[in-house]
Protein backbone atom coordinates (compact mmCIF):
# COMPACT_ATOMS: atom_id res chain seq x y z
CA UNK A 1 0.00 0.00 0.00
CA UNK A 2 1.32 3.37 -0.96
CA UNK A 3 1.69 6.11 1.76
CA UNK A 4 0.28 9.42 1.12
CA UNK A 5 0.99 12.87 3.08
CA UNK A 6 -2.00 14.47 5.03
CA UNK A 7 -2.84 17.72 3.67
CA UNK A 8 -3.53 20.54 6.23
CA UNK A 9 -3.65 24.15 6.33
CA UNK A 10 -2.14 25.75 9.10
CA UNK A 11 -2.44 28.81 11.28
CA UNK A 12 0.73 30.02 11.99
CA UNK A 13 -0.92 33.26 13.87
CA UNK A 14 2.29 34.26 16.57
CA UNK A 15 4.05 30.95 16.04
CA UNK A 16 7.81 31.27 15.45
CA UNK A 17 9.24 29.75 11.97
CA UNK A 18 12.57 29.54 11.31
CA UNK A 19 14.25 29.38 8.20
CA UNK A 20 18.27 28.22 8.07
CA UNK A 21 19.81 29.78 5.06
CA UNK A 22 19.76 33.18 3.29
CA UNK A 23 19.82 32.59 -0.54
CA UNK A 24 17.09 32.32 -2.93
CA UNK A 25 15.48 28.92 -2.16
CA UNK A 26 15.47 30.52 1.91
CA UNK A 27 13.96 33.86 0.39
CA UNK A 28 11.21 31.73 -1.74
CA UNK A 29 10.57 30.14 2.12
CA UNK A 30 10.46 33.80 3.62
CA UNK A 31 7.59 35.27 1.21
CA UNK A 32 5.55 32.56 0.90
CA UNK A 33 5.31 32.68 5.04
CA UNK A 34 4.37 37.01 4.88
CA UNK A 35 0.64 37.69 5.74
CA UNK A 36 0.52 34.40 8.24
CA UNK A 37 1.07 36.02 11.31
CA UNK A 38 4.03 33.87 11.93
CA UNK A 39 7.20 35.04 13.56
CA UNK A 40 10.19 34.46 10.79
CA UNK A 41 13.53 34.09 12.09
CA UNK A 42 16.08 33.25 9.29
CA UNK A 43 19.46 32.11 10.27
CA UNK A 44 22.25 33.25 7.92
CA UNK A 45 25.77 34.77 7.86
CA UNK A 46 24.47 36.65 4.26
CA UNK A 47 20.91 36.94 2.91
CA UNK A 48 19.88 38.26 -0.21
CA UNK A 49 18.89 42.06 -0.38
CA UNK A 50 15.25 41.15 -0.51
CA UNK A 51 15.86 39.42 2.85
CA UNK A 52 17.75 41.88 4.27
CA UNK A 53 15.33 44.59 2.94
CA UNK A 54 12.25 42.43 4.66
CA UNK A 55 14.20 42.39 8.29
CA UNK A 56 14.76 46.61 7.88
CA UNK A 57 11.31 46.30 7.92
CA UNK A 58 10.88 44.76 10.51
CA UNK A 59 8.51 42.04 8.83
CA UNK A 60 11.12 38.79 9.61
CA UNK A 61 13.89 38.48 12.13
CA UNK A 62 17.43 38.15 10.45
CA UNK A 63 19.94 36.66 12.78
CA UNK A 64 23.35 37.03 11.27
CA UNK A 65 25.24 34.48 12.06
CA UNK A 66 25.63 30.20 11.61
CA UNK A 67 22.80 27.72 12.86
CA UNK A 68 23.33 26.54 16.14
CA UNK A 69 20.62 23.95 17.75
CA UNK A 70 19.77 26.64 20.54
CA UNK A 71 18.38 28.40 17.29
CA UNK A 72 14.88 25.92 16.67
CA UNK A 73 14.34 25.39 20.59
CA UNK A 74 11.04 27.07 19.59
CA UNK A 75 10.21 26.69 16.83
CA UNK A 76 7.11 25.23 15.09
CA UNK A 77 8.23 24.87 11.80
CA UNK A 78 11.91 24.75 10.44
CA UNK A 79 13.10 25.57 6.85
CA UNK A 80 16.49 23.85 6.39
CA UNK A 81 17.61 25.42 3.39
CA UNK A 82 21.21 26.22 3.14
CA UNK A 83 23.62 25.79 0.49
CA UNK A 84 24.96 22.95 2.82
CA UNK A 85 24.03 19.64 2.84
CA UNK A 86 25.72 19.05 5.98
CA UNK A 87 24.43 22.03 8.13
CA UNK A 88 20.90 20.93 6.88
CA UNK A 89 20.90 16.81 7.96
CA UNK A 90 22.26 18.86 11.51
CA UNK A 91 19.47 21.02 11.69
CA UNK A 92 16.89 17.99 10.98
CA UNK A 93 19.21 16.27 13.41
CA UNK A 94 18.57 19.20 16.15
CA UNK A 95 15.03 19.42 15.32
CA UNK A 96 12.77 17.71 18.44
CA UNK A 97 10.20 14.99 17.46
CA UNK A 98 7.60 17.39 18.01
CA UNK A 99 9.24 19.90 15.44
CA UNK A 100 8.36 20.06 11.50
CA UNK A 101 11.05 20.37 9.21
CA UNK A 102 11.55 20.37 5.31
CA UNK A 103 14.82 20.16 4.17
CA UNK A 104 15.40 22.11 0.79
CA UNK A 105 17.85 18.84 -0.95
CA UNK A 106 16.46 16.09 0.96
CA UNK A 107 12.45 15.91 0.67
CA UNK A 108 12.52 12.14 1.33
CA UNK A 109 13.87 13.59 4.86
CA UNK A 110 11.22 15.71 5.47
CA UNK A 111 8.35 15.13 7.31
CA UNK A 112 6.54 17.96 5.88
CA UNK A 113 6.16 19.40 1.90
CA UNK A 114 5.30 22.67 0.60
CA UNK A 115 2.54 22.06 -2.07
CA UNK A 116 2.65 24.42 -4.92
CA UNK A 117 -0.59 26.69 -4.06
CA UNK A 118 -2.79 29.18 -5.50
CA UNK A 119 -4.16 31.79 -3.03
CA UNK A 120 -6.75 34.32 -3.83
CA UNK A 121 -8.14 36.20 -0.49
CA UNK A 122 -9.27 33.66 1.56
CA UNK A 123 -9.20 31.04 -1.28
CA UNK A 124 -6.12 28.45 -1.20
CA UNK A 125 -5.42 25.83 -3.58
CA UNK A 126 -2.62 23.50 -2.72
CA UNK A 127 -1.26 20.85 -5.47
CA UNK A 128 0.91 18.10 -4.92
CA UNK A 129 2.78 15.32 -6.60
CA UNK A 130 4.18 13.62 -3.52
CA UNK A 131 7.33 14.87 -4.78
CA UNK A 132 7.03 12.62 -8.71
CA UNK A 133 7.13 15.51 -10.16
CA UNK A 134 7.37 19.52 -9.20
CA UNK A 135 7.15 20.34 -12.68
CA UNK A 136 3.71 18.74 -13.23
CA UNK A 137 2.91 20.28 -9.77
CA UNK A 138 3.89 23.90 -11.58
CA UNK A 139 2.21 23.39 -14.69
CA UNK A 140 -1.36 22.08 -12.61
CA UNK A 141 -0.78 25.34 -10.97
CA UNK A 142 -0.45 27.86 -13.57
CA UNK A 143 -3.36 26.19 -15.13
CA UNK A 144 -5.67 26.69 -12.15
CA UNK A 145 -4.41 30.79 -10.96
CA UNK A 146 -5.66 30.88 -14.98
CA UNK A 147 -9.36 29.81 -13.96
CA UNK A 148 -9.59 31.25 -10.47
CA UNK A 149 -8.41 34.59 -11.39
CA UNK A 150 -8.22 37.68 -8.90
CA UNK A 151 -12.25 38.11 -9.20
CA UNK A 152 -12.25 35.41 -6.41
CA UNK A 153 -10.90 37.74 -3.56
CA UNK A 154 -13.24 39.76 -3.98
CA UNK A 155 -16.20 37.03 -4.40
CA UNK A 156 -14.73 35.27 -0.91
CA UNK A 157 -15.44 37.84 0.94
CA UNK A 158 -18.75 38.60 -0.29
CA UNK A 159 -19.41 34.66 0.39
CA UNK A 160 -17.79 34.90 4.25
CA UNK A 161 -19.38 38.02 4.90
CA UNK A 162 -23.26 36.70 3.54
CA UNK A 163 -22.74 33.33 5.23
CA UNK A 164 -21.89 34.80 8.46
CA UNK A 165 -25.11 37.14 8.22
CA UNK A 166 -27.82 34.35 6.92
CA UNK A 167 -26.27 31.98 9.34
CA UNK A 168 -27.45 34.58 11.97
CA UNK A 169 -29.85 36.25 10.97
CA UNK A 170 -32.34 33.70 8.76
CA UNK A 171 -34.35 31.45 11.15
CA UNK A 172 -35.57 29.54 8.61
CA UNK A 173 -34.01 25.91 7.89
CA UNK A 174 -35.00 25.80 4.30
CA UNK A 175 -34.36 29.65 3.76
CA UNK A 176 -30.92 29.74 5.05
CA UNK A 177 -30.03 26.29 2.87
CA UNK A 178 -31.57 28.06 -0.31
CA UNK A 179 -29.48 31.26 0.39
CA UNK A 180 -26.32 29.57 1.08
CA UNK A 181 -26.64 27.45 -2.11
CA UNK A 182 -27.63 30.62 -4.18
CA UNK A 183 -25.15 32.65 -4.20
CA UNK A 184 -22.28 30.30 -4.86
CA UNK A 185 -22.93 30.60 -8.16
CA UNK A 186 -21.27 31.95 -11.64
CA UNK A 187 -24.07 34.92 -11.42
CA UNK A 188 -22.67 36.09 -8.13
CA UNK A 189 -19.21 35.57 -9.16
CA UNK A 190 -19.48 37.79 -11.91
CA UNK A 191 -21.93 40.77 -10.62
CA UNK A 192 -20.67 44.39 -10.28
CA UNK A 193 -23.73 44.54 -8.11
CA UNK A 194 -23.73 41.62 -5.30
CA UNK A 195 -25.30 43.70 -2.61
CA UNK A 196 -28.44 44.46 -4.70
CA UNK A 197 -28.40 41.27 -6.33
CA UNK A 198 -28.58 39.55 -2.58
CA UNK A 199 -31.58 41.59 -1.71
CA UNK A 200 -33.46 40.78 -4.35
CA UNK A 201 -32.15 36.93 -4.18
CA UNK A 202 -33.66 37.32 -0.22
CA UNK A 203 -36.79 38.98 -1.14
CA UNK A 204 -37.63 36.12 -3.89
CA UNK A 205 -36.43 33.25 -1.68
CA UNK A 206 -39.06 34.86 1.26
CA UNK A 207 -41.50 35.19 -1.10
CA UNK A 208 -41.53 31.90 -2.27
CA UNK A 209 -40.93 29.90 1.24
CA UNK A 210 -43.46 31.79 2.34
CA UNK A 211 -46.28 30.45 -0.50
CA UNK A 212 -45.08 27.07 0.22
CA UNK A 213 -46.38 27.21 3.05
Amino acid sequence: MVKTGYPVILRLEGKSVVVAGGGKVAERKVVGLLGTGAEVVVISPDATDEIQRLSHEGRIIWKQKTFSASDIANAFLIFAATNSREINQSIQESAGTHQLVTIADDPAGSNFHVPAHVQRGSLSIAISTGGASPTLASQIRDQLEQQFDASYEGYLDFLASKRKWILKEVANPSLKRELLKSIVSPEFLTSVHREEDFIRLYEACCKETHNSN
